[in-house]
């Protein structure tokens, strides 16, 4: 409900009187005997995170306002600028009003409400939750005071362990625990959670998005690549310098600036540290830097030599003709100039011809011919394209969208080899003709009555030929990883409830290029596609399981394994895996979407080429 801000009655001059006669006004940070028998901030904020007065209700609360949200969760923040001796105790905390505060920044309030904790996206998310007072009543004391002094975040400050073991008595999670702000990075901002912060110039890890934030880091040098980014390459590191940035003052007011992976962030941003939905520790700038462009570059993988196949895999993100032309006509020069015009390439997420309208429509020919088309306008090649069209709404996605994988090839380079028969339901398989392994349908699809392809995309393999040798290309767009539980949890580990369906995705793929490889051992097969997990994950382990397959971006230094970037993390999603015949290739991860403000998706492209 709105705030009650008391206006300046006799009784409220009395107050101030005697806060004038302590010292209170005028940027004091005096107190007055009745406030310091109050409960203060850090009393509510504890030293867990969870309030121990949650549910109860405090009376005048003393503080100035830092921050001051009139958008979305409107509300604000206020801090005692007499911090006690704890640094497990935050001295801010948020006021949530419901409606456009009146209260203004510098103002000094004593606020009555009750004490709780919110969880942004609900308890189902996992997310810690947010310590507030709700149901405010206000009383604004004076006007115009200085801020209590921004606590500096800093390489030095935060600690290189991201989080403490949850407490299996409680289901792994954190929020009973004693923080320990010097030992973990979690605790650390959670000791922070509410106040007023500050960094210095710090580096983009994460673009600006369409929400309007990005994400710095303050450790110049964790897990950092030459253009910029932060890596992420274990369940145990986690990169604990990043932080996401979002601005209290309106976009109408002032835009918020664009920015690159690798640009920087200059000069100081400073806000109250907020937690919510969609990152986590949240620094809320009140005042906000300045973005120096790096000039960073989209890169260009080399062409092909005669000899050599060019396979790729792109995930294109909902592509239908009701898409503006200036997407088709960026990501057409996309694989014109920046993937070199691939012989085989392997895209994910084709929707039908109507896209998300629900009406029934499963083909996807209008969608495919519009993107050959601006590919051969871009000055590409005339490619031709196999695909198999979905049931209707059976494959995940956006509904009435019926994503699907496609082959596209170049005809000039490369031959399928059409086998008949294969639709939504029809597994193909794998027989041996004249000593080598041929595939009952191409293009087919793989086991598609395993459960583990319910209400996701299903694999399409198609047999190909160059320069006389037989290639199989298995395109896939595992499960997402939605419903996982985000990085800052409070259960710790996090719950990945997603990886159990890619598991058995990945166990489906690797039974079938096992068969693939029992009629002939030296057959080459390319896995591709929109793997949604790491490199080091058990979906990986699965689909290489027995040597079946090798994860080809295990090829390129640590420092330059991604082709996604979340929450200022650098990592994989997309992946093509290699049979063992093909022992020699290069490899090319080509970065032109996911570390940009401007995107034509947010994956970037992957490339193989090898000699067959």
């Amino acid at each position: 409900m709105p705030s009650s801000v008391v206006p300046r009655t006799p009784a409220v001059a009395a107050l101030v009187a005697a806060a004038l006669a302590t010292g209170l006004l005028a940027g004091s940070t005096g107190a007055t005997a009745a406030e310091t028998a109050q409960v203060r901030i850090h009393d509510i904020q504890g030293t867990t995170r969870t309030s121990p007065l949650v549910g109860r209700q405090v009376t005048d609360v003393p503080g100035i306002v830092t921050g001051v949200r009139t958008y979305g969760s409107r509300g604000f923040w206020f801090q005692d600028p007499q911090a006690d001796d704890d640094a497990a105790t935050s001295e801010g905390v948020f006021v949530y009003t419901g409606s456009v505060p009146t209260v203004a920044v510098g103002d000094r309030v004593l606020v009555s409400g009750t004490v709780g904790e919110y969880i942004p996206g609900g308890t189902s998310s996992g997310n810690q939750s947010l310590t507030q007072i709700a149901k405010p009543a206000v009383t604004v004391v004076s006007q115009g005071n200085e801020l209590p002094a921004p606590v500096t975040v800093s390489a030095a400050s935060v600690p290189a362990e991201y989080a403490p073991e949850g407490d299996p008595a409680a289901g792994n999670s954190i929020n009973g625990l004693a923080l320990r702000p010097r030992t973990y990075a979690l605790d650390y901002y959670e000791s922070l959670e509410g106040s007023n912060v500050r960094i210095g110039t710090s580096r983009v890890v994460g673009a600006t998005d369409p929400y309007a934030e990005l994400w710095v880091t303050v450790k110049p040098w964790e897990n950092d690549n030459h253009r910029g980014g932060t890596v992420y390459g274990s369940y145990s590191s986690q990169n604990t310098g990043r932080l996401q940035i979002q601005s209290l003052t309106p976009l109408a007011e002032k835009p918020f600036p664009d920015a690159n992976v690798g640009d920087m962030l200059a000069g100081t941003t400073e806000g109250p540290l907020d937690f919510n939905q969609f990152g986590g520790y949240t620094l809320t700038a009140r005042t906000l830097g300045t973005v120096v462009d790096r000039g960073l570059e989209r890169e260009r993988t080399r062409p092909q030599r005669g000899g050599e196949l060019a396979v790729a895999t792109y995930n294109v993100e909902n592509l239908d003709p009701s898409d503006p032309q200036e997407k088709f006509d960026a990501l057409a020069k996309a694989v014109v100039d920046n993937l070199s015009s691939p012989d085989i390439l392997a895209l994910e997420e084709i929707q039908d011809d109507n896209g998300a309208k629900n009406d029934g429509t499963v083909a996807a020919g209008q969608t495919l011919k519009k993107f050959t088309d601006a590919i051969l306008a871009a000055g590409g090649p005339a490619y031709a394209w196999r695909s198999v069209d979905p049931q209707n709404n059976k494959d995940g996605g956006e509904p009435g969208g019926n994503i699907r994988q496609v082959f596209l090839f170049n005809p000039e380079r490369v031959s399928f080899t059409d086998r008949a028969g294969g639709d939504a339901t029809t597994a193909t398989g794998v027989v041996r003709e004249h000593g080598r392994a041929a595939l009952t349908l191409s293009p087919g699809r793989i086991d598609p009555a395993n459960s583990a392809w319910e209400n996701s995309r299903k694999p399409l393999a198609g047999q190909f030929t160059f320069r006389g040798r037989t290639v199989f290309v298995i395109a896939n767009h595992f499960g997402s990883k939605g419903g996982d539980e985000g990085l800052t949890s409070h259960h710790q580990p996090p719950n990945r409830s997603s990886e159990a369906k890619r598991l058995l995705q990945a166990q489906s793929v690797n039974a079938f290029v096992k068969d693939v490889l029992k009629a002939d051992r030296k057959a080459d097969v390319v896995v591709l596609g929109d793997i949604n997990d790491f490199e080091f994950s058990a979906t990986t382990k699965a689909l290489t399981d027995g040597g079946a397959l090798y994860p080809a971006v295990r090829s390129l230094p640590r420092s330059e394994r991604y082709s996604y970037v979340y929450q200022g993390n650098s990592q994989v999603l997309d992946q093509i895996l290699t049979s063992p015949s093909i022992d020699d290739f290069s490899y090319d991860s080509v970065h032109i979407n996911a570390e940009f403000a401007e995107q034509n998706s947010d994956h970037d492209p992957q490339v193989l080429r090898f000699r067959p």
